[in-house]
C-alpha cells in the first residue's frame, strides 16, 4: 500500500476513536417482522416484540428474506423489451424451477414495502446528561422511529444518514427501539430507473446498512462544520453551528494539521470566544495557513484535519474534527482549472453496481480498492449518475484525488417528471442540500447535478435549481442535469454534461482527423460528454461463479444456456476475446477524438465497468466486480486515456504500397507542469518489431492544454511490396508515456488469378455442374442473403444493448476467425475486427447458418447479440457433392476497386486454387440455398410498444418552455 495512503487511512482510524468512545454500537441481532399489508402502525406494532431475527447493518434480500422470485414480481424498473415473456424460444426459461430472467441480476429474493425492525440497549445514568443521536448511516429508503413505544419523527433521505435526537425519550436502564423501514414508492417519484433504487442495479432493497448506534454527545455542543478553502488568501474560512441549552461564554479552541504528505504542516492554534443567544447559533471563524499550504489535486491529494474543541471555561464540552482540501475547482474559457491549473475530466460512470450485496460498501478500503482502480485506468473523474454514494466514498476519494460528481437520487422520467409541482420538485432541493451540508468538506466533491435525464417543464426548474445552487455555495460547480443530445440546453449551466458531441463516425472510412469542435462550438462553459462509449462486449461466463452474495447472474445463465442450445458455447471465450478487442479498438478512437478537439474538457464514460441491468449492458472493459477481462489492461487502456495523450491526425488506415503516410502529431497534455524541451520518439514498424521508418522531434515547450500540429510527418511506402500491418508508435522520450495506431499496407499490383477457381454469383445450373465435376466455386452472395437479412452488420460493436434499444442496429458484436488460416496468408489479420475489416464488414450482410449441421463452423464469424446467439457467417468453406466450395455474403472480387476487398479476394482465391483447400465440412447444396430463398424462423419481436427515452420521436414537452 502506497505510504501516504497508509498515513491517512492511520490518521481517519485515530480520528474514529475517539468518536467510537461516544457511541453506543446498535449493530448486531435485531428482531424484526414484514408488514406485507402496512397495518403495523395501526396495530401499534412499535409497542410488540417482534418475534423474528435479523442482522444489522444489512438488507433483508442478502438474509434470503422476502418473496421467491417469479413472473409475477413487481420490479422497480422499465422493461421495454417484451419477448422474454412471449418468445417461445425462451419458454423454458419462464419456468419456476428454470426461472432466468434477461433483465438485470436476480436477487435471492424480492420485497418491497414495510418491514419492522427492534432491538433493545441500555443506558447507563451518565449517558442521560447530554444529547443522544440516533445514527442510521443508510435506511433504504423511508425510516419512521420509536423508541420506548413514543414516535420520534420520519425521514426520507436516501443520500445522507438518518440521525434522530432521542435523548427526551429514553431512560436509565433497558430501552426498546423500533424502526419502521418502506421501500415503496410513493408521493416522491424520483423515477424507478434511478440508480439510488432501481433493480437494474444496485436493487430496491429494505434494511439499514453502514454505522447504526447512538451517539453520546453534550447537550452544548458543535454541529455542522464547514470549512470554505480560499487559495488566494491562504485561508480557510469556516462556518459553524453551536448548540446549547442557555446562554454562557464559551471558548472554541481550533487548529489543522496536513495528515497525508510527505510535507507536515499546521497552523497556529486559534482561540475564540463566543456567546451563544439561540437554542443553535451560527459561528464564523477562519484560520490561516500561509506560505506553508499545501493544495489538493488528483497529483498531490493533500488533506488537513482540523479539530474544534468547544470549552465552558476549563470544561470540554465538545471536540469535533473535519478533513477537507484546500482546492479551488473553477470554469474558465470552456475549462476547468483546478487551483489554477487547466484540468481535462477523464472520468466514468458509476452506477451503483454492488453484485455481492446490491447496496453501495460503507467502509473506506472498499471505496480505496475501486478508486484506485479507476485511477490505474488514467481516469481522474467519477460521476454518479443519478445516486449519492455514501460518505466512505468520499473520504477515499480525497485520499486517493479523484473529481467526484454525485447526484441527487433521481433519474425523473419513465413515470416521473420535474417542474410541475410534485413533491419531487422540492425533495430534489432538500437531498442535495444534505448531501453539501454532509460531504461539502469533501475535496474530491467538486460538481453537482439534480440527477439524469428529466421529463417535465425542465427548463426553468432546473435553471432556477442551478441559480439557487451558485448562489448558496461556491466550493463546486453547478449542471442542471446530466443528459442525451435531444434534451434542452440549460443555459446557466456552469459546465455541460450532455451527448451530442460524442462517438465515431463509423459510417465514414476510419480515420483520425475529426474531432467535435463544430458540436460544442455554441457552449461557452466546459462541455463534458454524457456516457461517452457503450460499446459492448460478449458476456463472460465465467464472471457466473464469482455471484455468490445477494444477487445471482441468471441473465448470463439464460444468455449462456441459450448460446449452448445454438451450438457455440465452446465459442464463448473466443467471442469474449474479439469482441472485447474490438471493444477496446472503439473505446480508443472515441476517447482520441475527444482528446483532440479543441476547447472539449471531458468526458464521462458507460463505462470502466460493466452495468448488468436495463437488459444487461456489457459495455464495460471491467467486469461488475471492477476486473479485468482479459483482453486490455490499465497500462494499454492508458495510452488513449492519460494526462498526456500523444495523438495524431490521418486521413485513413489503409494505404497502397504507392502512397505515402502523412500524418500530424497533436499532444494532449493535462499533467502537473509543462513539459520542458519534451523529445518525440516516433517509427513506424512491422509485427516482427523492424522499423521502416523512424524519426525524433524535439519540442521547445508544451503548456498544458492541447497542440495541434505539433509536427508533420511523410513516410512514403513504396518500400512495402506485399500486403502487410504496420504498427506506427509515438513515445515521450524519458516516461511511459506512448501510443500506436495499427495501419494496412497493400500491393497496388496483384499477380493474375488461377483460372480452376469457378466465379460464380448465384446458385445455378453451371454452378451446380462445376461441383459435381469436382471443381472449385467461389460463390458471392453479396446483396442476395434472405436467411440473415433481418441481422444488419456494422463495423461497430452493438451499442448499450439490443433488449434495451429494441434490436436497433447494429446486431453484431465485431467477427472471429483464425488469423493462421491458410485463407489468410497473403491478408495479414488478427483474429478480431481491426481497421482493414471496415471495408469489407460495414453493413455488409450476414448468412444466418441456423440449417446447417451443429459443428459446422465458418472461416469469417460475425458475433451476434447474446439476446439472440444466431449461427452467423461471412466465410465459409465446405464440401458440396464431388467439388469445394467457397461462399461469401461480402462482395469480394477481382475487379474490385476497393484495395482491401480485392486483397482478401486474392488470398483467398490462391487459398483455393492451392493443395490446403480441403474444406472438413460437407454439406447439401440446398442450404447453400436457402441462404438465398429462406428466410429466417428465429426472428426478433419486442411484444410492447413502449420505448426507452433515447427512442421516442416527441420530444415537444421538453422544447415547448
Amino acid at each position: 500500500m502506497n505510504r501516504f495512503i497508509f498515513v491517512c487511512i492511520l490518521a481517519l482510524f485515530v480520528s474514529e476513536v475517539w468518536a467510537q468512545r461516544n457511541f453506543i454500537d446498535l449493530s448486531g441481532s435485531w428482531r424484526f417482522a414484514l408488514d406485507r399489508d402496512d397495518v403495523g402502525t395501526e396495530q401499534f406494532w412499535f409497542d410488540r416484540v417482534l418475534q423474528e431475527e435479523v442482522r444489522l447493518p444489512g438488507s433483508l434480500v442478502e438474509q434470503n428474506i422476502g418473496d421467491v422470485i417469479t413472473l409475477e414480481t413487481q420490479w422497480t424498473g422499465s422493461i421495454y423489451d417484451s419477448s422474454f415473456y412471449y418468445h417461445p424460444r425462451l419458454e423454458k426459461f419462464r419456468q419456476s424451477d428454470n426461472l432466468k430472467l434477461p433483465f438485470w441480476l436476480t436477487p435471492l429474493k424480492h420485497y418491497v414495502g414495510v418491514a419492522w425492525y427492534q432491538r433493545d440497549f441500555v443506558l447507563l445514568a451518565t449517558d442521560l446528561r447530554g444529547s443522544l443521536n440516533l445514527f442510521l448511516e443508510q435506511p433504504h429508503t423511508e425510516a419512521s422511529v420509536w423508541v420506548n413505544g413514543k414516535k420520534v419523527g420520519m425521514q426520507n433521505s436516501m443520500v445522507v444518514a438518518h440521525q434522530f435526537e432521542i435523548a427526551d425519550l429514553v431512560k436509565e436502564g433497558n430501552n426498546t427501539l423500533t424502526i419502521r423501514v418502506d421501500n415503496r414508492i410513493k408521493a416522491i417519484n424520483v423515477g424507478p430507473d434511478s440508480h439510488s433504487l432501481t433493480d437494474h442495479t444496485q436493487g430496491n432493497w429494505n434494511g439499514i446498512i453502514g454505522r447504526i448506534g447512538i451517539e453520546k454527545r453534550s447537550k452544548i455542543h458543535l454541529d455542522d462544520i464547514q470549512v470554505y478553502p480560499d487559495i488566494h488568501q491562504k485561508k480557510a474560512n469556516i462556518r459553524l453551528n453551536v448548540r446549547t441549552d442557555r446562554t454562557r461564554k464559551l471558548r472554541i479552541l481550533y487548529k489543522a494539521e496536513s495528515f497525508n504528505s510527505s510535507v507536515v504542516h499546521q497552523t497556529k492554534g486559534y482561540t475564540r470566544t463566543i456567546q451563544p443567544r439561540n437554542v443553535k447559533d451560527t459561528i464564523d471563524l477562519s484560520m490561516t495557513l500561509g506560505e506553508g499550504m499545501l493544495l489538493w489535486d488528483e497529483f498531490h491529494p493533500n488533506l488537513y484535519r482540523a479539530t474544534f474543541q468547544l470549552y465552558d471555561g476549563e470544561n470540554l464540552l465538545d471536540e469535533r474534527e473535519v478533513t477537507f482540501g484546500m482546492r479551488e475547482f473553477k470554469a474558465r474559457d470552456r475549462y476547468f482549472y483546478v487551483n489554477g491549473r487547466k484540468t481535462f475530466l477523464r472520468g466514468t460512470c458509476d452506477n451503483a453496481v454492488f453484485p455481492l450485496t446490491g447496496y453501495p460498501n460503507t467502509d473506506v478500503d472498499s471505496w480505496l480498492k475501486i478508486f484506485r482502480k479507476i485511477k490505474s485506468y488514467g481516469l481522474n473523474h467519477v460521476r454518479y449518475h443519478s445516486w449519492c454514494p455514501p460518505e466512505a466514498a468520499f473520504k477515499a476519494a480525497d485520499i486517493v484525488g479523484l473529481y467526484l460528481q454525485p447526484e441527487g437520487p433521481s433519474w425523473a422520467n419513465h413515470g416521473s417528471s420535474l417542474g410541475r409541482g410534485e413533491p419531487i420538485d422540492q425533495y430534489i432541493y432538500e437531498e442535495t442540500g444534505r448531501m453539501a451540508q454532509q460531504y461539502g468538506n469533501y475535496a474530491s466533491f467538486c460538481m453537482m447535478a439534480y440527477g439524469n435525464e428529466p421529463r417535465g417543464n425542465q427548463i426553468p426548474y432546473l435553471t432556477a435549481f442551478v441559480n439557487y445552487w451558485k448562489a448558496k455555495d461556491a466550493r463546486r460547480l453547478y449542471t442542471g442535469a446530466s443528459v442525451g443530445g435531444s434534451w434542452p440546453v440549460i443555459q446557466n449551466n456552469e459546465f455541460m454534461v450532455r451527448a451530442g458531441a460524442r462517438g465515431v463516425d463509423w459510417n465514414r472510412r476510419p480515420e483520425s482527423q475529426n474531432d467535435f469542435r463544430q458540436q460544442i462550438a455554441q457552449f461557452t462553459v466546459p462541455f463534458v460528454a454524457h456516457e461517452l462509449g457503450q460499446h459492448c462486449v460478449f458476456p463472460n461466463f465465467e464472471e457466473i461463479e464469482k455471484y455468490t452474495g445477494a444477487y445471482r447472474a441468471k441473465n448470463f445463465e439464460l444468455f449462456e444456456e441459450d448460446l449452448n442450445d445454438h451450438h457455440m458455447r465452446d465459442q464463448a471465450k473466443i467471442f469474449l476475446q474479439a469482441s472485447g478487442s474490438l471493444q477496446a479498438l472503439a473505446y480508443k478512437h472515441e476517447m482520441e477524438r475527444a482528446f483532440r478537439t479543441p476547447g472539449y474538457s471531458g468526458f464521462q464514460l458507460l463505462s470502466l465497468n460493466d452495468y448488468p441491468g436495463q437488459g444487461t449492458a456489457m459495455v464495460g472493459l471491467l467486469d461488475a466486480f471492477w476486473e479485468e477481462k482479459g483482453y486490455i489492461d490499465a497500462k494499454e487502456f492508458r495510452k488513449a486515456c492519460d494526462t498526456t495523450v500523444l495523438l495524431i491526425r490521418t486521413p485513413k488506415f489503409v494505404f497502397d504500397h504507392s502512397e505515402t503516410l502523412r500524418f500530424s502529431i497533436d499532444v494532449a497534455h493535462f499533467g502537473q507542469r509543462a513539459l520542458e524541451n519534451p523529445t518525440l520518439n516516433w517509427r513506424l514498424r512491422n509485427n516482427e518489431g523492424n522499423a521502416y521508418a523512424a524519426g525524433k522531434l524535439v519540442v521547445d515547450k508544451l503548456d498544458l492544454g492541447l497542440h495541434e500540429n505539433v509536427e508533420q510527418i511523410e513516410i512514403p511506402l513504396d518500400g512495402i511490396r506485399t500486403a502487410k500491418e504496420m504498427k506506427l508508435e509515438i513515445i515521450l522520450e524519458g516516461t511511459e508515456i506512448s501510443n500506436d495506431w495499427d495501419f494496412y499496407i497493400y500491393p497496388k499490383e496483384l499477380p493474375v488469378l488461377s483460372s480452376d477457381v469457378f466465379y460464380a454469383t448465384e446458385i445455378n445450373d453451371r454452378v451446380g455442374q462445376v461441383l459435381d465435376d469436382g471443381g472449385t466455386v467461389f460463390l458471392n452472395l453479396s446483396g442476395k442473403i434472405t436467411q440473415g437479412k433481418e441481422i444488419e452488420q456494422h463495423f461497430r460493436p452493438v451499442f448499450w444493448n439490443t433488449s434495451w434499444f429494441k434490436m436497433r442496429p447494429p446486431h453484431t458484436l465485431g467477427i472471429t476467425l483464425d488469423d493462421r488460416h491458410a485463407a489468410f496468408a497473403s491478408f495479414p489479420t488478427k483474429n478480431h475486427s481491426s481497421l482493414q475489416w471496415w471495408d469489407i464488414l460495414h453493413k455488409t450482410q450476414v448468412m444466418h447458418l441456423e440449417d446447417f449441421p451443429s459443428s459446422f463452423r465458418p472461416l469469417v464469424q460475425p458475433i451476434d447479440t447474446w439476446f439472440m446467439n444466431r449461427r452467423l457467417a461471412l466465410l465459409f468453406e465446405a464440401k458440396v457433392g464431388k467439388g469445394k466450395i467457397l461462399v461469401s455474403s461480402a462482395d469480394l472480387s477481382g475487379d474490385s476497386e476497393n484495395i482491401v476487398r480485392k486483397n482478401l479476394y486474392h488470398s483467398i482465391v490462391n487459398y483455393m486454387a492451392s493443395s490446403s483447400f480441403q474444406p472438413a465440412q460437407k454439406i447439401d447444396i440446398r442450404l447453400i440455398q436457402n441462404l438465398v430463398t429462406k428466410e429466417s424462423t428465429l426472428t426478433f419481436d419486442t411484444y410492447t410498444k413502449s420505448s426507452p427515452d433515447e427512442l421516442k420521436p416527441d420530444l415537444t414537452e421538453m422544447l415547448q418552455h
